[in-house]
């Protein structure tokens, strides 16, 4: 059994969180900014469907990509290099989580990502601790991903791409500005090999918490979200 949270209920701790499925903490409970901003700083992020509550998760282990592990390929390189796709940061982030929505996931008949979902993460960026890094070409938006960030802790959430390498393009760009600005570590939340192959490993939730509680803290820089001018994303 979990517990079904009210609106003014503190979660549960992350230790509570079963084994079977693995990390589901809680249910219930709305879907307020302050709410899932106290969720984040403690590891804990929403995950569920149309026909079900707001679930609410803490996988042991989290899957996680350290900024300094990170890996390209030489295809990779070889495509950002060829400068196919423009980058922008924070200019279509409504678009970017409707395309996530809209993008099929292997073994899964719909999307996690609900209008509500879509309504709450809309906020959080409206209050500037939600971001896009979005891949442009020809005048359209081809892929981007999306994420929280709090203090020098970031979030990562889904991506998409509707031509090739665009959201891994995207996300060379992404760890380039996190690199910018202090950002050690990137919450990856679900083991994938996708992730796997651009350096992202497994750790203990344990650990992870610990992380977290460090890095949530920490003040972030007072500089924009966007690439500085003249940034090599592949140093």
């Amino acid at each position: 059994m979990i517990p079904w949270l009210r609106p003014d209920a503190p979660f549960p701790p992350i230790e509570a969180a079963l084994a079977e499925p693995n990390g589901l903490l809680a249910a219930g409970g709305e879907l307020t900014p302050e709410r899932l901003l106290d969720a984040y700083r403690q590891g804990i992020f929403p995950w569920y469907g149309d026909d079900q509550p707001v679930l609410w998760w803490s996988p042991d282990p989290r899957m996680v990509l350290f900024v300094d592990e990170f890996r390209v390929t030489r295809s990779l390189r070889k495509r950002v290099k060829q400068q196919r796709f423009e980058i922008r940061v924070d200019t279509a982030f409504r678009s970017v989580i409707e395309a996530c929505a809209m993008s099929p996931r292997p073994g899964q008949a719909g999307t996690w990502i609900t209008p509500a979902i879509a309504a709450a993460y809309a906020a959080l960026h409206d209050r500037g601790n939600a971001h896009s890094v979005e891949a442009w070409h020809n005048g359209g938006l081809v892929g981007g991903l999306y994420g929280v960030a709090i203090g020098r802790m970031f979030f990562g959430e889904s991506m998409f791409a509707r031509e090739p390498d665009a959201s891994k393009v995207a996300l060379v760009s992404l760890i380039a500005i996190l690199r910018a600005r202090g950002f050690p570590l990137v919450d990856c939340q679900q083991q994938t090999a996708h992730l796997a192959s651009f350096g992202a490993r497994p750790i203990p939730r344990r650990v992870f918490a610990e992380l977290v509680g460090a890095l949530v803290h920490s003040a972030a820089p007072e500089v924009p979200w966007e690439l500085p001018p003249g940034t090599d994303v592949l140093a």
